[in-house]
């Protein structure tokens, strides 16, 4: 019997730096809300859901940048989410920014949660490809400070059993990384959460412009396809504090086929049914690691071959 797990890729547009948390979690509960009407049994935020995308430009003072994180999950201000999601039964996936004291010295990270329908938080991630660079570049049209304001995660990539299934998460520029969808692949995952805040714009390869939304998908399609597993990819997008970002809020089948995507660049629901099953006859044939799957040969290939071995 085929396990059916109905997922709405919440997409959000722009958060300006005026809005407040109070008021993207209206936004947030507002989608899910529709989501919920549509039979959803969990919905997926993007990065950075609660506030505008601030690593695109400089911050100097340290406690001006510790307002963009939260200390604590649920806050205050993002406590009526959680109690929405218990009243209504659905389980989310959230993007954040998290401010972390528990080994004595002040962490940040790029953080996301997967909270089931009872409004309980059973898994954590924090986001271990960061892009950018650590010092400010004046002159330049944003900035990509995510190596300036954020560690690397700690975490490591975990699946978690959820929605009747084996779930996972990554963070935007974990999605073009082969590894990230690997380590989840070998746990198993049916389905992979992952939010995401990308430009359009490359400053310094304007060049790949045009082909973001094309990199974007084919990323997602690709780790889907080669670990047998959904992909749900959610975007903040439209221009935000200057910065216009990519939309295209797909829903990746275990194929790697998109079977659902988003039209606009604003808040918007993308609904699918997903069967959890679909990826068992790729696990047990084609990607049947067990059988197949052979890392202990890599090196020995490159020694063998004399190749530049990776760095």
């Amino acid at each position: 019997m085929s396990r059916i797990v109905t997922v709405a890729a919440a997409q959000m547009g722009p958060i300006q730096r005026s809005e407040t948390r109070t008021d993207a979690v209206r936004r947030l509960i507002q989608l899910m809300r529709e989501a919920k009407s549509m039979g959803a049994q969990v919905i997926v935020y993007p990065e950075a859901a609660l506030t505008a995308f601030f690593p695109h430009w400089y911050i100097a003072d340290e406690a001006e940048l510790d307002q963009w994180f939260e200390r604590e999950m649920p806050s205050k201000e993002t406590q009526p989410l959680f109690d929405e999601a218990r009243k209504l039964g659905i389980g989310f996936h959230l993007g954040y920014c998290e401010l972390d004291f528990s080994t004595g010295r002040k962490r940040r990270f790029n953080t996301a949660i997967v909270v089931d329908q009872k409004g309980e938080i059973v898994g954590k991630y924090r986001k271990v490809h960061l892009p950018g660079y650590q010092e400010n570049r004046p002159g330049a049209p944003f900035q990509n400070l995510e190596k300036r304001y954020f560690e690397v995660g700690d975490l490591g990539f975990r699946a978690w059993r959820a929605f009747g299934g084996v779930v996972g998460t990554m963070i935007c520029n974990d999605r073009r990384w082969s590894e990230s969808y690997r380590v989840l692949g070998l746990q198993d995952v049916e389905m992979i959460f992952c939010g995401y805040n990308t430009p359009v714009h490359h400053p310094l390869t304007p060049e790949h412009d045009r082909l973001g939304q094309f990199h974007n998908e084919i990323s997602m399609q690709a780790g889907a396809y080669q670990n047998a597993t959904w992909v749900i990819g959610v975007a903040k997008a439209g221009v935000e504090e200057g910065v216009d970002q990519i939309a295209g809020s797909v829903i990746v089948a275990p194929t790697g086929e998109i079977v659902a995507r988003a039209s606009t660049n604003q808040d918007e629901l993308v609904v699918a049914r997903c069967d959890l099953d679909l990826g068992r006859s790729y696990k047990e044939t084609t990607f049947n690691f067990a059988k197949h799957r052979r890392p202990e040969h890599y090196k020995m290939i490159v020694e063998r071959t004399g190749a530049i071995p990776p760095n």
